[in-house]
């Protein structure tokens, strides 16, 4: 089963070719089977004997892959799409095939390299040290999760003690995943910071709420989480002014960007990040809107060792791997063994360049501008939230909840786009997230002419 023979060779050829055809700009939208439908077409595909080649690649071509959406497709505009590079793409194939370990210097070393390529460039475009790194792990919540286990053991070291329980301040507009993190897996008290008029965390409001909690309280603070382009919202943080006080109190400053971080890369929208440079952890998933294949998330510390402090494992076995001077992934997040998920992000910035990747983000935010026009300009619609970056949040006046529904459900049925409902407080609503630069403002306009 292990040596290499020619059925491998076909297997390889149709997988291949299958997958440059689903790498061409016209794909379907496709749709999801219930599971009933997909125990009846595909049901008892894994069995003993096995079921071949042919049969294998057909389930997934004829069945199994299109239940699956195109999240690149160019009207997949709901949740965060993904839209990356054809020659991320390409070099994705090339990662699996090669089976590259990167989770240390010793066996990836090559890899490893490439990758701190790719974190340099987003690290200058924050505005870090020139010692800052850290590594690409699987999302935004592991990249969160890591970067906040490390500002509590830094708050641990620094303090010498424990205080009577461990809490970090947050907005309403915090990505779920991060409260999720911070209240399950790290059993830490979440303080909520009111959002003004957009949502966003001001220091104002910051500092207000630091004030007001108990002193035994406000003593188990050891970080605040900003948000540089909230999921549901698309809007910055005040990250200057949250920064201040986390300073003042000597808290960690962690900065979300795992959406909107990838438009530091647009000059237009830079000064929205101002501050963003005193980010002590800052994480960005290039598989959302820096044209990366799922699944890559770059998280950064401002000073590496915290995040080595906190997360490099020890035992015998890892001795050899354990070296002074040598860059070891698996040091700064919680992870050990990882495939080398940030090398098709970096074979794209070397093979394009990264003006490229300047131009694409800004083509994204032209066409939100427009599309934020084609919402103003429509008697049936009513834009809920100033925008910030690429995402539209708006209402159709006069639409429940079921006519959101069912309008989003005949969308997807006649493949003509994909937008789901959303909240904005008891608002039920809908939202145009824009990451993909292949979509355009007529894109957006025949949706908007579909909800009269």
């Amino acid at each position: 089963m292990h040596s290499y023979t020619a059925d491998d060779d076909r297997i390889a050829r149709t997988v291949v070719e299958y997958c440059l055809q689903r790498l061409s700009n016209e794909v379907p939208l496709d749709r999801p089977l219930t599971p009933q439908d997909l125990e009846q077409l595909a049901g008892g595909s894994v069995r003993p004997e096995g079921i071949g080649r042919d049969e294998a690649l057909r389930l997934w071509a004829e069945v199994l892959g299109p239940a699956c959406l195109s999240v690149d497709h160019k009207r997949y505009l709901s949740f965060i799409p993904n839209a990356p590079t054809k020659a991320a793409c390409y070099f994705d194939m090339l990662v699996a095939a090669s089976n590259v370990y990167s989770g240390s210097w010793l066996e990836g070393s090559g890899a490893v390299y490439a990758e701190n390529q790719a974190l340099r460039w987003i690290a200058d475009l924050v505005g870090l040290p020139a010692e800052a790194g850290g590594t690409f792990v699987q999302g935004g919540t592991i990249g969160n999760l890591s970067a906040l286990v490390a500002a509590r053991e830094a708050a641990l070291e620094r303090r010498g003690r424990r205080p009577e329980r461990w809490a970090v301040c947050v907005t309403e507009e915090t990505h779920s995943s991060v409260k999720h993190a911070l209240q399950v897996v790290m059993d830490v008290e979440v303080i909520s910071v009111p959002g003004d008029e957009r949502g966003r965390m001001t220091g104002t409001a910051l500092r207000e709420v630091a004030a007001g909690l108990p002193e035994h309280v406000r003593d188990g603070v050891f970080a605040v989480v900003a948000t540089a382009g909230t999921t549901n919202l698309g809007v910055v943080d005040d990250l200057a002014g949250v920064g201040a006080v986390a300073r003042e109190f000597g808290w960690w400053f962690h900065v979300d960007g795992a959406y909107g971080g990838a438009a530091l890369a647009a000059p237009s929208a830079r000064h929205l990040f101002t501050g963003i440079e005193h980010a002590d952890s800052f994480i960005v998933d290039p598989h959302k809107w820096l044209f990366a294949p799922f699944d890559a998330c770059a998280l950064l510390y401002r000073e590496p060792r915290l995040g080595r402090a906190a997360h490099t494992q020890h035992a015998g076995y890892l001795d050899p791997v354990t070296v002074d001077g040598e860059w070891n992934p698996s040091d700064f997040a919680v992870q050990l063994t990882r495939r080398a998920r940030g090398l098709p992000f970096w074979f794209s910035l070397a093979v394009y360049g990264t003006d490229a990747y300047v131009a694409a983000v800004e083509q994204t935010l032209t066409v939100a501008r427009q599309g934020r026009e084609l919402i103003d300009a429509a008697e049936h619609l009513r834009l809920l939230v100033e925008p910030d970056l690429s995402v539209l949040i708006f209402e159709r006046v006069g639409w429940t909840g079921d006519d959101y529904a069912r309008w989003s459900a005949r969308l997807l049925d006649e493949q003509e786009a994909f937008v789901t409902p959303t909240r904005h407080g008891n608002r039920v609503c809908t939202r145009f997230a824009i990451v993909n630069p292949l979509t355009t403002c007529d894109d957006l306009a025949m949706i908007i002419d579909s909800m009269r």
